[in-house]
């Protein structure tokens, strides 16, 4: 657990994985970045982290507005947090890198591949969008004006477009992923902690990487739940038919299907491994 100045703010980060591993010129595991999903802090995304940790040297860091890292005034842009990462990058002294983005991590993912592709061995995006003509994901500013309890079945069908009352009823695992999220949403923050959440899907909402998605030059893999009502498959097909070479891989789940299908957290490490 450590804090690096990085782009003008104190950004917070976590590093784990790091052990030495004979046969890699660093003397250790392949440095991985790891980039989060919308409001998740490295608080709330450790089981998430854990599974790549056993693999690589993971970084991670709590993106600005969130967790402990600093909340600056805004609005923040997509360039904002790709230069963090990058920021991040440096104080670590990696050069270059195997990074894997989730949701929002993802577009701040393909902001920093297209910024700096000499920096990205290899790229994994997650439940992802690339803005303008290859698609938007949900607009989740949207949903704060929504009252409570329909902010929660909104949701919970964003998060898997098969989650109605009947569905949750005869089946537990989704049950327990949807009170799990439901529980997440639910958890008490200071103004200044939700002014920081507003900040980041204000950046989210003017994500647009589409006409430079051609300048990434990473092996790279791009995967989407087939159910997902936040980030859709044509938004994944949109980011495949536009980086050269990619792969797209459709799994079984929703905006989580990392936790839902079997197959793919293992498949998403062996591709970073490759």
């Amino acid at each position: 657990m450590a804090t690096t100045k990085a782009n003008g703010i104190e950004l917070y980060f976590e590093r784990t994985g790091e052990r030495p591993s004979g046969g890699r010129p660093s003397g250790g595991r392949p440095p991985l970045l790891f980039l989060n999903g919308s409001g998740s802090t490295l608080a709330t995304s450790g089981l998430l982290i854990q599974p790549f940790a056993a693999h690589f040297d993971v970084a991670a860091h709590d993106q600005r507005g969130l967790g402990r890292t600093s909340i600056p005034p805004g609005p923040y842009t997509m360039a904002d947090y790709a230069n963090d990462a990058a920021g991040l990058l440096d104080h670590l002294g990696w050069d270059r890198v195997r990074v894997v983005g989730i949701s929002f991590g993802g577009m701040v993912a393909q902001e920093l591949a297209v910024t700096w592709p000499e920096r990205v061995e290899r790229l994994a995006l997650l439940c992802t969008s690339p803005g303008g003509v290859g698609g938007s994901s949900y607009p989740l500013h949207e949903l704060e004006s929504l009252p409570l309890e329909d902010r929660q079945t909104v949701g919970l069908r964003l998060l898997d477009d098969r989650f109605t009352p009947e569905h949750l009823d005869r089946d537990p695992a989704a049950r327990g992923l949807a009170e799990m999220m439901a529980a997440r949403g639910l958890a008490p923050k200071t103004d200044e902690e939700r002014r920081g959440e507003r900040e980041q899907l204000g950046a989210r909402r003017h994500h647009d990487v589409c006409d430079r998605l051609a300048g990434i030059t990473a092996p790279t893999l791009i995967a989407a739940g087939r159910y997902d009502g936040i980030a859709p498959i044509a938004n994944s097909e949109g980011i495949a038919a536009r980086v050269p070479g990619s792969e797209l891989r459709i799994y079984e789940g929703g905006h989580a299907f990392i936790g839902q299908d079997p197959k793919a957290l293992p498949e998403i490490v062996s591709f970073l491994d490759g």
